[in-house]
């Protein structure tokens, strides 16, 4: 059998994809399955429906019993209704409850989150690869909640919440309100959808409770890469199967035009003098969030932080170089220096 010159094109760039794509898989994923694990997330945003009842003390009292800390902060500071020192809260609560914005809003995130399974499978895996790494580790409880477009994925006193309303869906209408377009441009919210929910979660859990940036030795930018690369490497082990767009908050567009332009992103680094650079302005528009980097691309086509994507790239370079290392030895490596030189990074 003869195979023509074109057939042979087709099964090389068959070859070829599945080499790339196993390529794009970084280390190889570990067995959990056993691992006593298993996530339910509390739905706080259909429980707090009884406040609606008028023997509201009652229930206040089983609730706070129920979700611990979570029930002060979401009455303190997530919604504000006042102190649970002063009972009078629960009336402005009360008036939370029968306000139409707050009833449209809880009818769309019924309509979306009629259950949190998919969420629930996506977190048990996610926390036993936590439980692999860090076998020490206290998990928190989850707890899903509506915020009223407030904090997104708080964490606290043994929990770490959900705000269902900022994970609504990319085209909702609720973000083409003025006010919280002003807060969450659409840059932002585009990344307000339901395959978001374990990522950030994960995100907020490895920013905010197990490697806070607080402990960073040093202020460069150098060190903020890495810092944030080693995060995104934490996700990348806790989060085997899931894509990097997601990690990262990229669109498919986004990513493609980092790794395009990978090498000229790190000569603007090197050209730019950045690397040690202290100054909070000059570093933070390619550590923070925003439409495209200013400098970068024609016709404001660059991906935003690209600091971050970078430091995500030597990292994993680094852990590719050394296989011997381990996640919590990376995670405790504040070395910036050290994981530059040794990842030989040269794109």
């Amino acid at each position: 059998m003869i195979v023509n010159s074109y057939r042979l094109k087709q099964i090389y760039l068959i070859f070829l994809t599945t080499t790339l794509l196993t390529s794009c898989r970084h280390g190889k994923d570990v067995d959990v399955s056993n691992i006593d694990v298993n996530v339910t997330i509390s739905r706080f945003d259909k429980d707090v429906e009884a406040m609606r009842q008028q023997n509201r003390e009652k229930i206040a009292a089983d609730l706070q019993k129920k979700y611990g800390p979570f029930y002060r902060d979401f009455m303190e500071k997530i919604i504000q209704v006042g102190s649970l020192r002063d009972t009078g809260y629960l009336q402005t609560f009360g008036e939370v409850l029968a306000n139409q914005p707050y009833n449209d809003v809880k009818h769309e995130v019924d309509s979306i989150y009629p259950n949190v399974d998919k969420q629930n499978e996506q977190l048990t895996d996610a926390f036993r690869h936590i439980k692999y790494y860090y076998p020490q580790k206290e998990l928190p409880k989850v707890y899903a909640y509506i915020s009223g477009f407030g904090v997104q994925t708080p964490i606290g006193d043994g929990y770490v919440g959900i705000s269902l309303d900022m994970f609504l869906g990319a085209d909702s209408k609720f973000y083409n309100a003025p006010a919280i377009r002003e807060v969450n441009p659409k840059y932002i919210s585009r990344r307000f959808t339901p395959k978001h929910i374990t990522p950030r979660l994960i995100e907020t859990i490895a920013r905010e409770d197990m490697f806070p940036e607080t402990n960073l030795d040093d202020k460069t930018m150098l060190s903020r890469m890495i810092y944030n690369g080693r995060i995104m490497y934490f996700m990348d082990k806790i989060l085997p199967n899931m894509d990097d767009t997601l990690k990262i908050g990229y669109t498919g567009k986004q990513l493609k035009w980092c790794n395009d332009m990978r090498s000229e992103i790190w000569g603007y680094f090197i050209d730019e003098k950045l690397l040690y650079e202290t100054d909070y302005d000059k570093i933070q528009k390619y550590l923070g969030e925003s439409p495209f980097t200013p400098g970068m691309g024609d016709k404001n086509d660059s991906s935003p932080r690209l600091a971050v994507w970078t430091g995500w790239q030597i990292v994993r370079h680094y852990m590719e170089r050394h296989p011997e290392v381990t996640l919590p030895e990376l995670m405790k490596d504040r070395d910036a220096e050290k994981i530059l030189t040794e990842s030989k990074y040269r794109p």
